[in-house]
């Protein structure tokens, strides 16, 4: 299968979700039973700090030792898989083409066109497109979203998945699987999102993503090198500790009583300068929308105590913590409990995981 063939994916029931982020390997199965989607299996297993260094896959050998853990671990038996790529070498762009063109004369025009919208040589890109409609209501042109990406970065994810005995049946764009996993929040949102204007943030170990979306639909989107990393290193410098030492100590809940006001707050105090700088930008880039009426907290920071709250005092607008799979089944095998502690990191997980199902499907 080509890499064009991979991109953006399409409907393929059987499939898991493979989120490969800098700290961690995350799988996820979703399936369909009696009308309503269930996770069937999920995983998490943690990385060398080496192994995915400023979102790219370095040690691919680290990366197929902790995919082989996650497949014994959630004992799903599939062994094809979406994977999502982001980072500076990742281009997403609307551009417009006669609504008269085949789909195989856009790939060539697309080609033929290629140096004035990717900034690398053609021969050293992965790239596909999709036709997303009439564009500015014209009958002539369409809207068309070009996606590109090095790849080198997309082999080195697909190169891991086949030394652990999986292959990559969709490769993905890391916002545009977050927004697809959106569709999981519907009901978090004031009137289900419809003509509602969302920021989602998504705050991973190196790497905060802000999302935009107005009536389901991505219109705006950032990135800041802002994460949980972070904080791991603050507790390092406050408590001298090593990095094992700090992750323990964060995850057994056994920090001094002087974390949570010298260390833990100004992290908050950080994350609200984050959000409140990506909503500036946003104003200024998206002129014809006026406010935001919620923000929904995702990624591993997100299960901080009291964080909603001080979001929303802070930035005043209603704020809470991602929950996909409020609204799913879940089955005994995806241990219920464990995956609901950690669903606010499951999102991109959870996203790839829908490409197995039709978009109005997983409008549940």
């Amino acid at each position: 299968m080509s890499i064009m063939q991979k991109w953006f994916g399409g409907q393929d029931p059987s499939l898991v979700g493979l989120d490969i982020s800098s700290s961690s390997v995350k799988l996820l199965e979703l399936v369909k039973k009696g009308g309503r989607i269930e996770v069937a299996a999920f995983a998490i297993e943690p990385l060398p700090a080496s192994a995915v260094v400023d979102q790219q896959v370095v040690e691919p050998e680290a990366v197929a030792e902790a995919i082989r853990k996650v497949l014994a671990k959630s004992g799903t038996k599939q062994r094809a898989a979406a994977v999502a790529v982001a980072g500076p070498t990742v281009i997403t762009k609307v551009v417009q083409l006669s609504a008269l063109l085949s789909e195989d004369d856009m790939e060539q025009q697309i080609r033929a066109e290629a140096d004035q919208y990717i900034p690398f040589p053609i021969e050293d890109v992965s790239l596909d497109f999709q036709v997303l409609g009439p564009a500015g209501g014209r009958t002539e042109e369409v809207d068309v979203l070009l996606a590109a990406c090095r790849r080198d970065q997309v082999l080195a994810r697909t190169d891991a998945l086949e030394r652990a005995g999986m292959r990559a049946k969709v490769v993905d764009i890391q916002n545009h699987a977050l927004e697809l996993a959106s569709s999981l929040l519907r009901h978090q949102m004031p009137a289900d999102g419809v003509g509602q204007t969302i920021a989602l943030v998504d705050i991973g170990a190196i790497a905060t993503t802000l999302l935009f979306l107005h009536d389901h639909k991505l219109v705006y989107a950032r990135e800041s090198a802002f994460g949980g990393k972070q904080l791991t290193e603050d507790i390092m410098r406050a408590y001298g500790m090593s990095v094992d030492e700090a992750l323990r100590a964060q995850r057994a809940n056994a920090l001094p009583e002087s974390y949570r006001e010298d260390v833990l707050k100004p992290f908050i105090d950080d994350i609200g300068q984050q959000v409140d700088r990506g909503l500036q930008f946003f104003f200024s880039a998206v002129s014809d929308i006026a406010q935001v009426d919620q923000i929904i907290l995702a990624g591993g920071c997100a299960q901080i105590d009291g964080l909603a709250a001080q979001i929303s005092e802070r930035i005043g607008i209603p704020t809470v913590i991602a929950r996909p799979f409020a609204q799913l089944s879940i089955s005994p095998r995806a241990k219920p409990n464990l995956i609901v502690r950690d669903e606010t990191a499951l999102l991109l997980a959870a996203g790839l995981a829908l490409r197995s199902f039709d978009d109005d499907e997983a409008d549940h």
